[in-house]
């Protein structure tokens, strides 16, 4: 058996509305065999992990997927629960698990939730090796596989401040953007109301006020010019300027990193010039400049001030261990950092306890050695300072802090100009004024765990404050987000919705298939209609409203780009993809395209083709308000939808009409909107009536939306007619038998000439698919000249265009009507040399500029047909 693919999807897609991971497996020779046909495979699987008996699977209760492993189930639905269950055990709870046979013998697909991408595909692949092993007589050694999974579960993970920041955004529906995996760099909001996130430094945090925080003697001439008290003390470089200053201060002392963090080379008390001398060594392993300071009497508060207001506070204690009389303190130090709440770094809510030199100096001042065995509920402080990164607890005591006290940490803050600070603070009592009262550090990316998970004391809601700080009470995170799906139509439907947006004054954002562009500049080319580039449009900062094309290849390779919709719209469902992904039917296509309709908000509207029985469907799981769209204003479904008080866009007396709450109103005729060519190329009216439809969605006014429609004359590659050298040429991007049916329809209606066509259709299309492309070629081209796309896409040279011409015969071409030239330079110019005055020449193009090249070249030495016809006998 073999992974053939893993993938994972970080948000909404075709198998949940959450992160999923998809395993696609080849069960080879294990493909008619079930779990109850390997000997003791049940026995041995729940012996190496016992909580799979408390897995439900379909039976609905405890017990039951322990059920199906003895009487026999397939081993990719093994595989299934095992991923779900390692992920479980390093504590990431998932529920979602679906397997199914895509094709014999023996290809499953498993798919299982994820909340970190990382973990869910090391667990699928873990899975898939315990089961593997288990088939083989060999027992995996799980223990060794779990602390893999914890390592990447750390390095994947968000820290807490950032996750705190995250969860509570979300809570407030505010969307949440992970801009890099490997780093707690968030992007909250879309567009232009984005704000990025690192820790708690945000778009609004100063970078003087950063820098001036990290500069701790700067900090100190800062506040003590705001009339802030702070410890006498001073920088030094060397060890005599530390000592003149143990001299002039007296003891005890505190010497810290001029520039550090994390409480990282700090020495507090320091009583004697031997401990002075030590303390600066150890700080000069951090920081070229040195702190030296009075140590003042009282215990350390950690004040949290978000936009001008304290918002937390907490009591910090050092690190320490409490004697039992048994254990020594190493020991004590182990056990206590056996507590599932420490982690090695920032990852958990406190931070296990590293012995170094500070420990032991802290120790020798005490009398003490880590060999020594306290006595019973004896205190053992292990270090001066209280951060949490070093082992410290905290306490809160937000209620308690005296309005004195809080108005310090405030005008601290402002002083160094920070929206977001940690204000340290060293007082007698936080409950009281205490004139002694001082401020010892000021942070400028305070963490923000001991707020969330105190050790004692009322948990607060931090990072909630610091996302009402950068979206208060009315000011929007979203932009207006339009997502486009169908068979055809897409880019053209798209692009309209665009340029409706932009008439309303708005800089928009649109990614397609032939690139990404912003206020109508087109800056990344290529096809852009995924998942990925949804995401690079929603992430830049002038973005006011993005349209996205959403094609199936993304859909089903890698699910949406975004977290929901304002508008989403369906055009249609027609055949093409069917065989590929797992597709096997219309039905199924269409199932992968109703995801754009599940994914619109609650207040959002979804507009689908009342004319597409597949897409008419659709209502029934649609999110939000549906508008129909209709060329027919006889349509039942549009009728009675509008008949119960819903709204539609329709075609009726060659006029665009809306209709909501029962009354008609006329949007524009449809002589007037110049991408229909007097109406007669029907496929773009259908894409004009859903765009409107889309408009009205969006609550655009509906002279907006006419203005748009009547002045929307650039759409390149598709229906692009023009006349060259006095011959009519027509571009368009059509590659499936529906696309040629209607391209070709509609050009027949503007020539009375021949029609010729340069076809072709991309190689990944099943067989059926390329018959009936060539037969529909065939039923409107007068002449057909059959290439292939340079991308064969697994195809040998020359079997697409051999289907092509198979299908043509089927459409009643006769040889002496078609001919082959692969190359598609080679096919354009082959077409324009059979070209005759009053002819239209149709090429459905792969490569849109290499098309338009050899078009150009192609006409330089063609003769014009002005003077072809004088000519003529």
């Amino acid at each position: 058996m073999k992974i053939m693919d893993l993938r994972a999807f970080e948000g909404r897609n075709i198998h949940s509305h959450r992160p999923t991971v998809e395993m696609i497996v080849d069960l080879g020779t294990y493909a008619d065999v079930d779990s109850r046909n390997i000997d003791g495979l049940a026995e041995k699987l729940l012996n190496l992990i016992p909580s799979l008996t408390g897995h439900y699977c379909g039976v609905g209760r405890p017990g039951g997927f322990a059920m199906r492993l003895r009487e026999g189930t397939m081993l990719g639905h093994v595989m299934e629960h095992v991923a779900l269950e390692l992920q479980a055990l390093v504590g990431i709870e998932v529920g979602f698990g679906r397997t199914r046979l895509i094709s014999r013998p023996g290809t499953y697909r498993v798919v299982f939730g994820c909340q970190l991408t990382p973990v869910g595909i090391q667990a699928g692949r873990y899975a898939f090796q315990i089961v593997h092993d288990l088939a083989q007589g060999i027992i995996p050694p799980l223990e060794s596989i779990r602390q893999e999974l914890i390592k990447i579960k750390m390095e994947s993970s968000l820290g807490p401040s950032t996750a705190a920041i995250a969860h509570a955004a979300r809570q407030r529906g505010i969307p949440v953007m992970r801009i890099c995996n490997q780093k707690s760099l968030l992007q909250l909001g879309h567009g232009y109301h984005r704000q990025l996130v690192w820790a708690t430094l945000t778009s609004a945090t100063s970078a003087v006020g950063v820098d001036l925080a990290c500069d701790k003697n700067m900090t100190k001439q800062i506040l003590a010019q705001a009339g802030l008290p702070t410890p006498p003390g001073g920088m030094v470089q060397s060890l005599a300027e530390a000592l003149q200053l143990w001299e002039r201060l007296g003891p005890p002392l505190v010497i810290k990193p001029g520039d550090g963090n994390q409480g990282k080379g700090v020495s507090l008390n320091l009583q004697t010039p031997a401990q002075v001398q030590a303390a600066f060594q150890m700080a000069k392993n951090y920081s070229e400049q040195v702190l030296v300071e009075k140590h003042l009497p009282g215990d350390h508060y950690r004040l949290l001030v978000v936009n001008d207001c304290m918002v937390a506070a907490a009591k910090r204690l050092p690190a320490q261990v409490v004697g039992d009389g048994r254990h020594t303190i190493r020991q004590l130090i182990d056990i206590t950092n056996q507590d599932p709440l420490r982690g090695d770094g920032h990852e958990l809510p406190l931070t296990k306890i590293k012995i170094d030199p500070i420990v032991l100096m802290v120790l020798a001042r005490q009398n003490l050695s880590l060999d020594d065995v306290p006595d019973p509920q004896k205190v053992v402080f292990l270090r001066d300072n209280a951060n949490l990164s070093t082992g410290g607890t905290a306490i809160d005591v937000t209620e308690q802090v005296h309005p004195s006290n809080s108005a310090l940490a405030v005008r601290a803050a402002r002083a160094l100009g920070l929206n977001v600070a940690g204000v340290d603070l060293v007082a007698e009592r936080i409950d009281r004024l205490d004139p002694a009262a001082t401020i010892i550090e000021v942070n400028a990316s305070p963490g923000i765990r001991m707020h969330h998970y105190p050790t004692e004391g009322k948990p607060r809601d931090a990072g909630g404050k610091i996302v009402e700080a950068l979206f208060p009470p009315g000011k929007p995170a979203r932009i207006p987000i339009v997502a486009v799906t169908g068979t055809n139509g897409k880019t053209t439907t798209a692009r309209l919705i665009s340029h409706m947006l932009a008439e309303s004054g708005r800089l928009v954002g649109l990614a397609c298939t032939d690139g990404i562009y912003v206020g109508g500049t087109r800056f990344r080319k290529g096809d852009m209609a995924g998942p990925r580039s949804a995401r690079t449009i929603l992430q830049n900062p002038t973005v006011e409203a993005a349209v996205l094309e959403v094609a199936r290849g993304g859909l089903v390779r890698a699910g949406l780009g975004y977290d929901e919709s304002d508008v989403g719209v369906i055009l249609n469902v027609t055949l093409d993809h069917v065989g590929q992904d797992g597709i096997a039917t219309l039905d199924e296509l269409a199932h992968v395209k109703s995801l754009v309709a599940e994914a619109v908000c609650a207040t959002g509207v979804t507009v689908l083709n009342a004319d597409d029985p597949y897409v008419a469907r659709m209502s029934a799981v649609a999110n939000g308000e549906v508008i129909f769209f209709t060329g027919s204003p006889e349509n039942l479904i549009v009728h009675k939808h509008v008949a119960g008080g819903g709204r539609a866009v329709m075609l009726k007396d060659n006029q665009l009409v809306y209709v909501i709450e029962k009354t008609e109103e006329v949007v524009a005729p449809v002589s007037k909107i110049p991408i229909t060519r007097q109406g007669l190329v029907g496929h773009n009216v259908e894409n004009v009536l859903a765009a409107a439809a889309a408009g009205f969605g969006l609550g655009l006014p509906g002279s907006v939306i006419r203005s748009a429609l009547e002045s929307f004359t650039s759409n390149p590659g598709r229906f692009e007619l023009y006349e060259c050298e006095g011959y009519r040429v027509l571009i368009d991007y059509g590659h499936n038998p529906a696309g040629f049916e209607k391209t070709c329809r509609a050009a027949r209606q503007l020539t009375k000439g021949r029609l010729i066509g340069v076809v072709g259709v991309p190689g990944d299309r099943n067989d059926e698919t390329i018959l009936m492309a060539g037969e529909m070629a065939a039923r409107g081209l007068n002449y057909l000249v059959i290439k292939e796309d340079a991308d064969l896409r697994g195809r040998q040279p020359g079997e697409v265009a051999g289907l092509l011409a198979r299908g043509a015969a089927r459409g009643n071409a006769g040889p002496k009507d078609i001919t082959i030239v692969l190359h598609e330079d080679e096919a354009v110019t082959t077409a324009v040399q059979m070209m005759s005055p009053g002819d239209t020449l149709i090429i459905f193009y792969e490569n849109y500029q290499a098309v338009r090249t050899a078009l150009e070249k192609a006409m330089a030495t063609k003769e014009p047909a002005a003077q072809a016809v004088s000519q003529a006998p």
